[in-house]
C-alpha cells in the first residue's frame, strides 16, 4: 500500500449542491471585534471621567468664590444704667383687723341694720336678735335695785344713829349689791344679742336673714379694716442685713398692673423660719381707696437704699443654652484674603435679674458694645451682617400686653 495522505478536498459536489468546508488556518474576525470595543469604551468612560472631573473642579473653584449675602439684623450700643437694686418676693395682703361677726347667744333675728358691701363705723348697731324676755327681766330687776337703793339709803341713816346695828346695815347693802349685779347681768346679755361692729370697717355680704334663727358661733358678716393696710412676705435669711424696719416698698397686686402702691416696713420677725430659712416681713401700705383687699397676691420689692450700675439688653439677643447663655457682638472683622467686613463674634455672659423685657447682664459685655438683638437665630461665628434698624425688638422696662 501507498503511504501517502490523500488530502481532504476543499469542496466537493453533491446531486443537490457543492458543501464548502471551512479553512482553521483562517483568521478568527469575532474576537479581534470584541477587542476592538473594549477600547472604545475604555477610552468613553475616560472621557467621560475627565469631563466630570474638569466639572467637579469648576464647581469647587466658583464655590470657593462665593460669598454669602449679609444677614439682616437689628443691633443696639449697650450702656451702663444706674438703678436702685431691689429685692423681690411674694407677699400676702392681710387687714390690720378683720373678723367674721357671728351670734355670741341663740336667738331670732329681728333686725339687720346693714347693707352687703357698705362701711361701718365704730359701734354701729349691724343686727338685733330679739331681746323682748331680757327686757321684761331687766325691768324686773331695775325695780328690786330701786327698792334695794331706797332700802339701803334708810339703813345708812339709821346706822349713824345707831339705831340699827351694823350687820343690818350689811345685808342690806349686801342686798342693793346683788339687784345691782342683776340688773347689769341682764343688760349685758341684751348687748351681747345686739351685735355692733368693733371698729370701723367694711363689711362684706351677709349671711343672714331676718326672722332666721341663730345658733351660737353662726356667721352674720365679714367686717375688715381696709386703710391703712398690712403685706406679709418673706426673704432669704441672707438679705436679712439689708432690711431695717422703715425701708420703702413698692408692690403691684394682680387686677391693677398700671398702679404701683408704696410703703413701708413696719415690722421684722424675730426668728427666722426653721423649715425655710427665711424672715417673715410685714409691711404697712395707705390704702385710702380700699382697692387692695385682704387675701390678694402682691409682688413686692424692697428699695435697698445703695445704687448700682448694670447693663441691660433686650432678651430677643440672648441665645440660651445648657452650656452657657450667649449673645453675637457686632465688630469688623477680616475675611481670609485679609478684607474688612462687618461680622458676628459669639459672646458668653452671664445673666442677673429680668426686667421687663430687659435681662441685666452681670460679666460679658461692657459699654460701647453693638450686639445684635434680633434675627440671631441664623447666625453663626464670623457671620456677615448688614445693619437695618427700621423696627427695633420690644426693649420696654415695663411691657404691657396688646389687648389690656
Amino acid at each position: 500500500m501507498s503511504d501517502e495522505v490523500t488530502p481532504i478536498p476543499k469542496s466537493f459536489t453533491i446531486p443537490s449542491g457543492t458543501i464548502s468546508i471551512p479553512d482553521e488556518t483562517a483568521p478568527k474576525r469575532p474576537k479581534l471585534v470584541l477587542l476592538l470595543a473594549i477600547i472604545m469604551m475604555v477610552l468613553i468612560i475616560t472621557g467621560l471621567g475627565a469631563l466630570k472631573a474638569l466639572q467637579i473642579s469648576q464647581a469647587i473653584a466658583m464655590g470657593k468664590a462665593f460669598k454669602m449675602p449679609p444677614d439682616a439684623v437689628t443691633s443696639l450700643k449697650v450702656s451702663e444704667e444706674t438703678i436702685s437694686p431691689v429685692l423681690e418676693a411674694v407677699g400676702s395682703i392681710s387687714s390690720p383687723q378683720g373678723v367674721m361677726l357671728s351670734a355670741d347667744l341663740p336667738g331670732t333675728l329681728t333686725k339687720i341694720s346693714f347693707e352687703s358691701g357698705s362701711h361701718a363705723t365704730n359701734g354701729q348697731l349691724l343686727v338685733q336678735l330679739d331681746t323682748r324676755q331680757e327686757e321684761a327681766q331687766l325691768r324686773t330687776a331695775k325695780a328690786k335695785l330701786e327698792l334695794a337703793l331706797q332700802n339701803l339709803d334708810r339703813a345708812k341713816d339709821l346706822s349713824l344713829k345707831r339705831v340699827i346695828a351694823q350687820s343690818a346695815y350689811d345685808e342690806t347693802k349686801s342686798q342693793y349689791d346683788a339687784a345691782l349685779s342683776s340688773v347689769e347681768e341682764t343688760q349685758a346679755t341684751i348687748d351681747r344679742k345686739t351685735i355692733r361692729s368693733p371698729f370701723a370697717g367694711d363689711l362684706g355680704i351677709r349671711q343672714v336673714n331676718v326672722g332666721q334663727y341663730l345658733k351660737s358661733g353662726d356667721a352674720i358678716v365679714q367686717l375688715e379694716s381696709l386703710d391703712p393696710i398690712y403685706v406679709n412676705f418673706a426673704l432669704p435669711q441672707q438679705n436679712l442685713g439689708q432690711l431695717t424696719v422703715g425701708q420703702t416698698i413698692h408692690i403691684q397686686a394682680d387686677g391693677f398692673p398700671d398702679k404701683i402702691f408704696t410703703g413701708t416696713i413696719t415690722a421684722i420677725n424675730s426668728a427666722v423660719d426653721t423649715s425655710t430659712r427665711n424672715i417673715q416681713i410685714q409691711a404697712t401700705v395707705q390704702n385710702p381707696d380700699h382697692i387692695l383687699r385682704s387675701g390678694m397676691f402682691a409682688g413686692v420689692q424692697v428699695l435697698l437704699p445703695q445704687k448700682a450700675k448694670i447693663i441691660l439688653v433686650p432678651s430677643t439677643a440672648l441665645q440660651y443654652a445648657p452650656y452657657g447663655n450667649s449673645l453675637y457682638v457686632i465688630e469688623t472683622m477680616k475675611d481670609p484674603e485679609g478684607k474688612e467686613y462687618l461680622g458676628v463674634r459669639e459672646q458668653q455672659v452671664t445673666l442677673g435679674k429680668t426686667r421687663g423685657d430687659q435681662v441685666s447682664i452681670v460679666k460679658g459685655l461692657k459699654p460701647g458694645d453693638e450686639i445684635a438683638t434680633s434675627g440671631i437665630f441664623k447666625l453663626r461665628q464670623g457671620s456677615a451682617v448688614k445693619i437695618n434698624n427700621s423696627v427695633q425688638p420690644g426693649n420696654n422696662p415695663n411691657p404691657k400686653p396688646t389687648d389690656s
